[in-house]
């Protein structure tokens, strides 16, 4: 028989997953899950989703995890249900709710509130959130009941746009800059209409470049043979496609592969470059006044 709870034999898997998170899961329960899928020895994602959102959630196996923080700081993309009318202690379904108002709307009444919204914006942090105070995270605080003050941080929405209405109900689009919660949005837009809102659902569309129709679900991955889904991940250098390439060889490849400075024979812009090493991507190099290339982050041979 079979131990169905035994534990993998992990290895070393490079590169980058593409995953299409299902709701209910965590972040963290979603990564796990597509670990033991890839018996990859080390693996992070890039970005929380709460458990209602569903969609993108890019996940670094290996060497990957070293280049992973260019998605944490990158663009966000959403498709955002609100219920109008229902306030929740968390900002979104999951919550208790707190507070009902009468709902009497039209689509021009959203359009107009929308445009509050759109460009630079300050919000104040839900409490439900992992962001910490003194130590703990403060989704713990607000389980206890506790609520404290939260700076507002300027986030800024590039695109907020209206899919759908119903008197009680809404479809948004949402460009996003990184730290923007899209719960606080909701929240937000339903107090400038007078009748409080909650998110009913969220997913993810994109991050940075990369976009949800190109990704796998933990179903579509468990019903792949190890070799097709070796060839869902993508390379560890796809995280660094808006750097620069800059090709190196022979005994500097060798050296900078050994995380020395070398001295380039041609002029060369300055600034992050991804590094080619004898035609293998090796990490990522700073050309530095001078013409001197430095390591930054090497790949592991």
């Amino acid at each position: 028989m079979t131990n169905t709870n035994a534990k993998p034999s992990w290895k070393r898997v490079d590169g980058v997953l593409l995953l299409d998170k299902d709701e209910g899961l965590s972040s963290n329960h979603a990564l796990q899950k597509a670990r033991r899928l890839y018996s990859a020895a080390k693996a992070g994602h890039t970005g929380t989703l709460d458990p209602l959102a569903t969609g993108l959630l890019p996940v670094c196996f290996g060497e990957a995890t070293k280049f992973s923080g260019g998605l944490l700081d990158a663009d966000k993309a959403y498709e955002a249900t609100l219920q109008f009318g229902v306030k929740t202690t968390t900002g979104d379904s999951e919550g208790e709710i707190v507070e009902r108002r009468e709902v009497m709307l039209s689509r021009d009444d959203v359009e107009a509130a929308l445009g509050f919204f759109r460009g630079e914006i300050r919000q104040v942090p839900p409490m439900y959130s992992a962001l910490k105070h003194g130590g703990e995270p403060l989704y713990r605080l607000a389980r206890r009941g506790e609520t404290v003050e939260r700076v507002p941080r300027v986030v800024t929405i590039y695109a907020l746009d209206l899919l759908d209405f119903s008197e009680t109900s809404c479809r948004l689009r949402v460009r996003c800059s990184k730290g923007a919660y899209i719960r606080t949005l909701a929240e937000d837009i339903g107090e400038n209409l007078s009748c409080g809102a909650h998110l009913t659902a969220l997913r993810r569309t994109a991050v940075g470049d990369f976009c949800v129709a190109d990704a796998a679900t933990l179903a579509d991955l468990a019903a792949l043979g190890e070799d097709a889904r070796m060839e869902v991940l993508k390379p560890v250098d796809a995280l660094l496609e808006t750097l620069p390439i800059l090709a190196i060889d022979g005994r500097s490849a060798e050296r900078f592969l050994h995380g020395n400075p070398i001295r380039l024979d041609a002029p060369t812009r300055l600034g992050a470059h991804r590094v080619y090493a004898d035609g293998r991507f090796a990490g990522t190099g700073e050309v530095t006044p001078g013409g001197i290339l430095q390591a930054r982050r090497l790949v592991a041979a």
